[in-house]
C-alpha cells in the first residue's frame, strides 16, 4: 500500500464514502467495525474496470448473488471514459460482505463502491480448505 500522502488512508476513505451508492453506509459500517481496507497505487484504464464491474453484475445476477451499490457502480463507471481510475477493497472482519472501491487517478475522488456477499462455503468447501 502507498503511503499516507499518495492514497487516502482509512479514515479518509470513510468519510469519501457518502452517498455514491447505496453501497457506501454498509462500507462505512465494515471499516468502523474493523474491515481491512487495500488501496493499490497503480492506475487501470476505465474501459478495464467496469468491464470487471459489468461482468460482475451479469454473474451475481444469474448466481442471485447479494449485492449493493453494484449496477450504480456500473453506470458511475461508464461516464469515465478513456479515464485511468485506481481501485480498492474493503474486507468486511466477518467476511460476509467485501466491498469495492473505485477512485478518480490520483486517489482523492471516490467514485463509486459496490459490494457482494459472499455465498456460505458448504461444509465440503470448508473440509477441502482445511486438508
Amino acid at each position: 500500500m502507498a503511503t499516507e500522502n499518495e492514497n487516502p488512508s482509512q479514515p479518509d476513505i470513510a468519510a469519501m464514502l457518502k452517498e455514491q451508492t447505496s453501497a457506501c453506509k454498509a462500507a462505512r459500517d465494515a471499516i468502523a467495525t474493523g474491515g481491512e481496507i487495500v488501496v493499490w497505487d497503480g492506475e487501470v484504464s476505465q474501459w478495464m474496470v467496469h468491464g470487471i464491474a459489468a461482468t460482475r453484475l451479469r454473474r451475481s445476477l444469474k448466481r442471485s448473488q447479494t449485492t449493493l451499490g453494484l449496477a450504480e457502480t456500473v453506470e458511475i463507471l461508464a461516464r469515465y471514459r478513456d479515464e485511468q481510475l485506481r481501485t480498492g477493497i474493503i474486507d468486511a472482519v466477518d467476511r460476509v460482505w467485501f466491498f469495492t472501491l473505485y477512485f478518480d487517478a490520483t486517489g482523492t475522488e471516490l467514485l463509486a463502491c459496490s459490494g457482494v456477499k459472499r455465498k456460505p462455503r458448504s461444509q465440503e468447501e470448508a473440509h477441502q480448505l482445511h486438508l
